[in-house]
């Protein structure tokens, strides 16, 4: 594709990554295409400056910008784009230049440039913008707040636009279905996840098609774990394969085991070990390690009575939590109220 593209400056980058020679026939070839295609906008922005108005010349500036980021050079499309939205006065051509960038900021995994131009198209929004390019905001904001952990912004983003989604620059509707499932499965308490995804109607309409995700959401709502388990290690594949999130692998399906046990341990005040064994399809070796980790580390409210072969839930007081929490909040309080006090005596 990239030979293919002529994206010359992308093939350099490429190669100089990868350790691996340059072929300078390619280069040339590129680079000629390039130069071709370069050219032709140049005369197509000239003639519009010359003959015609504002209006043409933004979109030869436009279509310029779309051809350098085609060819992948970064940095010529960042200067192209910046030219570009000085010349611009509409609010919505501007978020379109500002979409334009966070695209670029995707593709070169720079966050700089998707966090800029998210606050910046936030508040142009906020100055006008029109009901598609406010939906299409929230896409972009989803993606970015999964990319980089944040679930639960990226569920609530994603919900808002299942039935409105129209970001086809940036993803298809299948992958962004994924992706609304992936965080919706993370960050959504069991009530919530059935009124919004199990029983929302578009979600439900692609799933056929998508029989993993399918799987995956109904295994875990209709409790059967070792389903469950076997969905979640297939869909560890497909997340090790996706480039926003593959730098979360581990941790998403940790807490997706976790919140899987959790789940269960919920519906019994004790259970055997071996019973939570076979219902997870793991011998009962996996699931003491796995218990006795995540209940060491507070992921779990539980205890495993090793010699029984018993695990008991302990459901936590959530008044008792919150007042101790407060006692601990109020100490931190105190403590640095102290140390400030001493400060401005001395």
């Amino acid at each position: 594709k990239i030979k293919s593209g002529y994206m010359t400056q992308l093939y350099r980058d490429v190669c100089s990554d990868l350790k691996t020679p340059i072929n300078n026939s390619v280069i040339e070839e590129m680079k000629s295409k390039n130069k071709g295609g370069l050219e032709k906008i140049a005369a197509e922005i000239e003639n519009a400056e010359k003959n015609e108005g504002e209006s043409e010349v933004r979109e030869a500036m436009v279509k310029k910008c779309e051809y350098l980021t085609t060819i992948g050079d970064k940095e010529e499309t960042l200067k192209m784009l910046k030219e570009t939205l000085d010349k611009t006065n509409t609010t919505g051509h501007k978020l379109d230049l500002h979409f334009h960038l966070i695209r670029l900021g995707f593709f070169f995994n720079d966050t700089k440039i998707i966090t800029v131009n998210l606050e910046k198209a936030k508040a142009l929004i906020e100055l006008g913008g029109d009901w598609d390019r406010r939906n299409r905001l929230k896409v972009y904001s989803g993606l970015y707040a999964m990319s980089v952990r944040d679930f639960k912004e990226a569920a609530e983003n994603f919900l808002d636009t299942v039935s409105t989604f129209t970001s086809y620059e940036l993803m298809d509707y299948h992958t962004f279905i994924k992706y609304t499932i992936i965080s919706c499965m993370m960050a959504l308490e069991r009530q919530e996840l059935t009124k919004k995804v199990v029983e929302g109607a578009d979600i439900n309409e692609v799933l056929h098609e998508l029989p993993l995700f399918k799987k995956y959401i109904y295994s875990l709502y209709n409790a059967q774990y070792a389903d469950f388990f076997v969905a979640l290690g297939e869909l560890e594949s497909v997340i090790k394969g996706d480039r926003l999130l593959a730098s979360h692998t581990h941790f998403y399906v940790r807490e997706m085991r976790v919140r899987s046990y959790a789940q269960l341990l919920e519906s019994y005040s004790s259970l055997t070990v071996n019973y939570m064994a076979n219902s997870f399809g793991v011998s009962e070796k996996f699931i003491d390690r796995e218990l006795s980790r995540f209940i060491s580390a507070g992921a779990l409210n539980a205890k495993i009575d090793k010699v029984g072969g018993i695990i008991q839930t302990n459901r936590p007081d959530q008044k008792n939590w919150q007042y101790q929490a407060v006692i601990k909040q109020g100490d931190l309080l105190l403590n640095r109220i102290q140390k400030l006090s001493r400060v401005i005596t001395i």
